[in-house]
């Protein structure tokens, strides 16, 4: 099978590695083709090689697409459209584009790729923390989950996906009922949203801190206390579509196994996978700054944060707590770019209930 990944960042690396491993033809969408290496690996955090195979790499549209079974898009969602549109004249009937993880909007992006028949899936959650040991030949991966789950549109084409994964990964992947489901999960659209509004709720611009603490390693209650708020307004947004089954997003309460403030702290910061994780910072001559140029900023807030809060109003649910942390956010940024249901033609509760049943 001929499998092309887009972005040669953390997960795209991961990708890559694991689809060679299994004997694929793999090829690397980068902008720095040059800096990859013939093969690619994924160590685990004691440097031990988990798996290797061999990759080409190219920033060439065409070398890369044109004849690619399967498409993995890794990079962030506020690129979507530019790689969407870079890929369609090459998009086919048959063609499996996959995006990583499925959150924000980029399903939406994709839909012309639909039109043209081919399937579009999202996995709930990436299969493990990923991060860069050499650039262009190594990945360390942490904490693989023990299943992964998946949706995608078509709906009828789950399970063919899932088995695409299952193959890849070596673990059962489990079908989601409707694609909403990959794209209202409370994962980095609330927990990194919330933990960066708590821990820098007093930032004004020219005001710089002494330390910054580690995102999840020092993560407090306060961060726990928001996010919890965050997570029981997104679950009421999911009780008001009765004509969509969104009983695969699960609460944080259940997914952390923490009901209460104080152990969702507890076990926030006892995730081995998250240790030695910093906070999106960066120095400045009188200290630290939140660094806004950092993914957590620029993806998480205008296209994870601004989808949910929209899918709300389609629900005419209130969400306090999701607009005050978006609030803050535009408090700290200023004018910013964010993902708009409106501009793909979704304007209305019925036209965004008819796109996640097809």
């Amino acid at each position: 099978m001929k499998i092309t990944v887009v972005g040669g960042g953390n997960v795209g690396t991961q990708f890559a590695a694991h689809a060679a491993a299994k004997g694929h033809c793999v090829t690397m969408f980068t902008s720095r083709p040059k800096e990859f290496s013939s093969e690619l690996s994924v160590v685990d955090e004691c440097g031990r090689e988990l798996c290797r195979g061999k990759a080409g790499a190219t920033d060439v549209p065409a070398e890369a697409f044109a004849d690619a079974d399967v498409v993995f898009v890794t990079t962030p969602a506020f690129l979507a459209t530019e790689i969407a549109e870079k890929m369609l004249p090459y998009v086919r009937a048959g063609m499996a584009i996959g995006l990583i993880p499925g959150t924000g909007g980029m399903e939406c992006a994709f839909r012309e790729a639909l039109s043209r028949g081919a399937t579009l899936f999202g996995l709930q959650r990436v299969p493990s923390v990923a991060r860069l040991k050499t650039y262009g030949q190594t990945v360390c991966a942490m904490g693989y989950r023990s299943r992964l789950s998946l949706a995608a549109l078509p709906n009828a084409e789950t399970e063919a996906c899932c088995a695409l994964l299952s193959s890849l990964f070596s673990m059962p992947c489990d079908a989601l009922p409707n694609y909403l489901n990959v794209t209202m999960t409370p994962s980095n659209p609330i927990l990194h949203t919330a933990r960066l509004c708590a821990l820098f709720s007093d930032y004004v611009p020219g005001k710089t801190y002494e330390r910054v603490p580690l995102f999840y390693e020092e993560w407090d209650d306060a961060s726990s206390a928001l996010l919890l708020r965050c997570d029981e307004e997104v679950q009421r947004v999911c009780r008001a579509f009765s004509e969509l089954d969104l009983s695969c997003v699960r609460s944080l309460r259940e997914h952390y196994e923490s009901d209460t403030p104080q152990k969702l702290t507890q076990k926030i910061r006892s995730i081995a996978s998250f240790r030695g994780i910093a906070s999106p910072a960066v120095p400045s001559e009188r200290g630290w700054v939140p660094d806004l140029t950092s993914r957590y900023f620029t993806a998480d807030f205008p296209y994870g944060l601004a989808i949910l809060r929209q899918i709300a109003r389609f629900a005419e649910v209130s969400t306090p707590a999701l607009d005050g942390v978006y609030r803050w956010y535009e408090r700290i940024v200023g004018p910013h770019r964010k993902f708009s249901y409106a501009a793909y033609g979704i304007g209305s509760r019925e036209e965004f209930s008819d796109f996640y049943l097809r």
